[in-house]
């Protein structure tokens, strides 16, 4: 996801800024002593040249302290921050700060220092320095790119390379709180990723075989480099390899000392790049090969068969012998479950679910809405055991000698970082239900029985109305402070069923007015269902959520959910201070950006006034929970994402997710919706 910037066009000639170059003698007076004596810019060019897992460097006192001081000082005083959310970021920033010569008389009054340090950074003297540095190339002062970014608690910036465009050196220029030195503990550091070396064989057509080496970012980062007051942290942009991330501002722990200034990470980030036209260094065509070889780059280290986890498509057979015995029920083709089915699902379900009218209500809902969302879906006696293994093994896995790391030494971590990062088990359809090694691990149990089985699939099928093929099944760990997934679409041309269903045993994910008594288990409310209460035993015990991209109600509870999550709001359901802290985990679908728009095709939060829609493009989002499931018809194009689980968080987000091709897909009805909906 790159991030967009508005950015002024006063003062400008084909679209470069127009800015006066000053003399090496006044520039220097901007720089602290001695940064542009030959010896200095050796020693910098050294230990950056010997630097990893990528080239970079760090260059401490930077600036003049009185310059840099009175900068701050004006940014506080007189810049307004727009907070802004998408899948891969969270964070408050400015404006572009590249046109700051075109603001009218009585503006440029107000900031005078952060002027003048925008023309320092990028006039001659320390561009020529800073390209010597890091053997990058000439760079240009024409065209500038910078804005100010502040990350409170909470606040990230998750895996990327930083490839758009002409860029050729990323920096970021500290202006944390001077009389209160950051620390590392609080977090905010700019950490680094180094690449894993893969290799691919191949056939040419004289069927000599051919390795090919290709290369991925690690899920781990190697390189933290805190934030401090006045340094500057830079590197050369390069496709496929500079990836890093902005580690999360940690919110202050209970008990822990209030004199930390609330932590605001605040920097001035930006970008040099590469001669335009009419300046020293430019080459023509340069800007074209620049594009080319970074779209080379991106292709070749988006080797999606590297990817973990891998699909791996179960396909179910028709018909299995002694159904009492073995995994697999027998596949009837009645549109009804047998004996054998509901002896099986029972042992899992909620009875409410496999009976015969409300599975035919279901299918109905689905019919219309194209998802559901159903609570309390696993029996109460099997969810409680459930919820017990879950809270022991998450604590035992904080305790490097607990037993539970050895039982879960078969999770893997999934990767790319600039994908995803989380720990997972696929599945894996086994045979025999009293003999299984996995009896006593009740994720494994769901995960490889229940929702591998051909009783599950046929069910499933019937509350949908839907032909279905075979399953990618995974169970998922997202740890907190660490994990997230970042929008992918979807992209075949016929529909896929989705369903997620919640393991999460904590609280605490939405507001206190919001969350409801989602584990059925303490409170007693194994009935009640998603945002609402069951009046009758007549009335359907599920909730639909829209989740295509034709005819999507404007303000469906998916935005509404994220609104109320928005902690800028500081305002719960009644008016008052809100305390809640929102701690992400929260999986969104949203539709397809209309590919001319220039929005971010994530950002599904911003600063738009409440109680105004800020994006019907959100299709839902569902907080982490327990017993849930979610099931959703998902159509090509529509994004899907989990979005980054805070540190704050009271505990991990736990799912199990799985996918079903869909055969034999009637988009008749479709057609004339969306046909309707054009004539209106």
């Amino acid at each position: 996801m790159k991030r967009k910037l508005e950015a002024c066009q006063n003062e400008s000639i084909n679209g470069a800024t127009k800015k006066r170059a000053l003399p090496l003698k006044n520039i220097v007076d901007h720089f602290r002593d001695g940064l542009f004596d030959e010896t200095q810019l050796l020693q910098y060019r050294k230990a950056y040249l010997s630097s990893e897992p990528y080239k970079h460097g760090v260059i401490p006192s930077l600036i003049n302290q009185t310059l840099l001081r009175s900068v701050r000082h004006e940014i506080r005083t007189n810049l307004s921050f727009t907070p802004k959310e998408t899948d891969i970021y969270r964070l408050h920033q400015s404006g572009d700060l590249a046109n700051l010569s075109g603001l009218d008389s009585s503006s440029l009054a107000r900031l005078p220092s952060l002027l003048k340090l925008r023309d320092a950074l990028y006039s001659s003297d320390f561009r020529s320095w800073i390209a010597q540095v890091a053997d990058s190339g000439p760079l240009s002062g024409q065209k500038t790119d910078m804005a100010i970014n502040v990350y409170t608690p909470g606040d990230h910036l998750l895996c990327h390379d930083d490839v758009i465009g002409t860029r050729r050196v990323s920096y970021i220029l500290y202006l944390t709180d001077p009389d209160k030195p950051w620390r590392p503990e609080w977090g905010g550091a700019l950490r680094l990723y180094p690449l894993e070396k893969r290799y691919r064989h191949s056939s040419d057509i004289q069927g000599d075989v051919k390795e090919e080496e290709v290369k991925t970012p690690s899920p781990e980062w190697t390189k933290s480099i805190p934030p401090e007051f006045n340094q500057l942290s830079f590197f050369a942009v390069q496709p496929g390899e500079s990836f890093h991330d902005v580690e999360e501002v940690y919110h202050r722990s209970e008990g822990a000392e209030q004199d930390d200034g609330g932590r605001v990470r605040m920097a001035i980030s930006g970008w040099y790049h590469i001669p335009q036209r009419g300046e020293d260094g430019y080459e023509e065509g340069l800007e074209r090969r620049v594009a080319a070889k970074s779209s080379l780059a991106q292709l070749q280290g988006n080797v999606d068969e590297f990817d973990e986890p891998q699909v791996v498509r179960h396909q179910y057979p028709a018909t299995v012998p002694n159904a009492t015995t073995e995994l697999h029920p027998k596949l009837d083709t009645e549109d009804e479950l047998s004996e054998a089915d509901l002896d099986f699902l029972l042992q899992f379900m909620d009875p409410k679910y496999l009976t015969p009218d409300t599975v035919e209500q279901l299918q109905e809902l689905f019919a219309d809405e194209s998802s559901l969302r159903l609570a309390d879906f696993l029996s109460k006696s099997y969810a409680q055991t459930l919820h017990a293994y879950i809270l022991a093994a998450e604590l035992d896995l904080r305790n490097p000698n607990a037993e539970a790391q050895t039982e879960f030494s078969r999770w893997r971590l999934a990767r790319p970082p600039h994908k995803h990062r989380f720990q997972y088990y696929q599945g894996e359809i086994t045979s025999n239900l009293d003999s299984s090694p996995e009896d006593k691990n009740y994720i494994l149990r769901l995960l490889n029985q229940f929702f591998a089985s051909v009783a599950f699939r046929k069910w499933l099928s019937l509350s949908t109305g839907l032909k279905l093929g075979g399953s990618n099944l995974t169970a998922r760990r997202f740890r907190r402070g660490m994990d997230y997934t970042l929008a992918t679409a979807y992209e075949n041309d016929e529909p896929q069923l989705e369903f997620t269903f919640g393991m999460t045993p904590t609280k605490g994910w939405e507001a206190p007015e919001d969350e409801d008594d989602i584990d059925g288990i303490e409170e007693g409310a194994e009935n009640d269902v998603v945002d609402g209460d069951r009046s009758s035993e007549d009335e359907i015990p599920a909730e639909s959520l829209r989740a295509k991209t034709k005819g999507q109600s404007k303000g469906s509870s998916g935005s509404s959910a994220l609104e109320k999550a928005r902690p800028e709001a500081g305002l719960d359901k009644n008016g008052g201070p809100s305390e809640h802290i929102d701690v992400g985990g929260h999986e969104v679908y949203m539709a397809a950006e209309d590919p001319s728009s220039t929005a971010d095709p994530a950002q599904y939060k911003s600063s738009a006034p409440t109680g105004e829609d800020e994006d019907d493009s959100i299709l839902f989002s569902t907080p982490p929970n327990f017993n849930h499931l979610s099931v959703v018809l998902r159509d090509k194009g529509v994004l899907r994402f989990v979005k980054y689980v805070s540190q704050k968080a009271k505990g991990d987000r736990w799912d199990i997710i799985g996918d079903f091709a869909v055969e034999d897909f009637d988009q008749e009805g479709d057609g004339e919706e969306a046909e309707a909906d054009g004539e209106d």
